[in-house]
């Protein structure tokens, strides 16, 4: 056991496996980090490319941890095509790369047996993740107290859902769409996340293709409002 475990109160600092324990007990203390314990939450922010929200989960990363919490920041195929979070105005942060066979709970169990105090999770690229890593998610926040910040796309190149997104709408606490407002080349809000290859905006194909954002790429993704997305013009680019 950890100093910080015995620091806390029994029902924070039991491990993933144990037994829950007397929730009245629990519902007026605190843990270690200050916050009341079953005050955790699962949250989901969303929008389409370039809205910022791996600037916001850095963020977000930033202010809690400069208040004393301890998190895990997670990713899943970032831009970068290595294990951490990248931005497009140039941030970065190393982070855990999620793969099918990895258990988000398991995550945490074995942080905190190594001495490590797990307060939160940073969640990006959360789309792109399993539905069940969306359960384990919910399952930190529920049994153990564990806030969970969730940051991805919410629908696909066929304006579709993704399915861990579908979950998250589904489980999360609270879901917001991020304000940072991306323009269609129209001037129209951009609500939806084009496939173009070789310069045409395609309808079928694997959900998951990775692509860039340039124009030179053979395989690029353009942000459109509606009537674009639905028509394929991608303007005079």
């Amino acid at each position: 056991m950890t100093d910080d475990a015995t620091a806390a109160p029994l029902c924070l600092a039991r491990p993933l496996s144990a037994p829950d324990v007397d929730s009245a007990a629990c519902a007026v203390a605190r843990g270690v980090d200050g916050r009341p314990l079953h005050a955790a939450a699962l949250k989901f922010f969303w929008g389409p490319m370039d809205c910022g929200k791996s600037t916001m989960a850095l963020q977000m990363n930033y202010n809690h941890a400069r208040q004393g919490r301890r998190g895990l920041v997670t990713t899943r195929i970032d831009r970068s095509m290595g294990p951490q979070v990248t931005t497009r105005i140039g941030l970065a942060h190393t982070a855990i790369e999620v793969t099918d066979d990895l258990d988000l709970r398991a995550l945490v169990r074995d942080a905190r047996d190594d001495g490590v105090r797990v307060d939160y999770l940073i969640c990006d690229e959360a789309s792109f993740y399993g539905v069940e890593h969306v359960e384990q998610m919910a399952e930190l926040v529920d049994r153990h107290d564990v806030d969970v910040y969730a940051f991805g796309l919410a629908t696909d190149f066929r304006s579709q859902l993704f399915p861990a997104a579908r979950r998250l709408f589904e489980l999360a606490d609270e879901v917001a769409r991020i304000q940072v407002e991306v323009l269609c080349w129209c001037g129209r809000e951009g609500l939806l996340n084009a496939r173009v290859v070789d310069g045409r905006v395609v309808r079928e194909g694997e959900q998951v293709v990775i692509g860039d954002t340039v124009d030179t790429a053979r395989v690029r993704y353009q942000v459109l409002c509606r009537r674009h997305h639905r028509t394929g013009d991608l303007g005079d680019r």
